[in-house]
């Protein structure tokens, strides 16, 4: 866990499409509230698979621009897809249905998709640690809708985040990594704030 980190520089060979399969097995282990299992994982593969993702989130004029052009060159971009619907469905069953979660994504006061979303990811991340790889998480931000389009995702889709996969290349940490860790100390609460 300690070695997990954010790489955005790839080698460009590819990822043993085996272990790709051992890490999104990995990530469906992920808890999942009320077992609803509504996650799923788009993998795209080799530089035309990932060109259709870059195409639509940064076209080709602006990569010039970009802060990570190292990012791009990730052999491999797995896209986190979260359904609320399925936690809906799921609560509307017998054994759940006292909840009332079951009614509406409006119901959830805290919307678990988006909470079994980030274990999924966190279990790629860590995952990719130990199979001697490097991953970056990354939002799709305002090209959402036409990444899940290009996708050819179901309606209702929501995108939780990419994870670029590759061989880790040299590279430069974020600014955001130079921050310092908030100390165990103002972190640990026990018994209240």
């Amino acid at each position: 866990m300690r070695r997990r980190r954010m790489v955005r520089r790839f080698q460009p060979r590819a990822v043993d499409p085996g272990v790709v399969d051992q890490l999104v097995d990995l990530a469906r282990r992920a808890p999942s509230a009320g077992h609803s299992q509504g996650i799923d994982i788009v993998v795209l593969e080799g530089p035309t698979q990932t060109a259709r993702y870059w195409d639509v989130t940064l076209p080709a004029d602006r990569r010039p621009a970009f802060r990570w052009p190292g990012l791009i060159a990730a052999p491999a971009l797995l896209v986190v897809v979260t359904t609320p619907s399925a936690y809906v469905s799921r609560y509307a069953e017998e054994d759940k249905a006292a909840t009332g979660l079951g009614s509406g994504t409006d119901a959830w006061p805290v919307p678990y998709w988006w909470v079994d979303a980030g274990a999924a990811i966190e279990h790629l991340l860590l995952g990719a640690v130990e199979a001697g790889l490097g991953a970056c998480l990354f939002g799709a931000f305002d090209h959402e809708q036409d990444v899940l389009t290009a996708l050819g995702a179901p309606a209702g889709s929501r995108i939780a985040g990419t994870v670029a996969l590759g061989h880790p290349a040299a590279d430069e940490p974020g600014r955001s990594a130079t921050r310092p860790r908030r100390p165990l100390t103002d972190v640990l609460h026990r018994g209240g704030w």
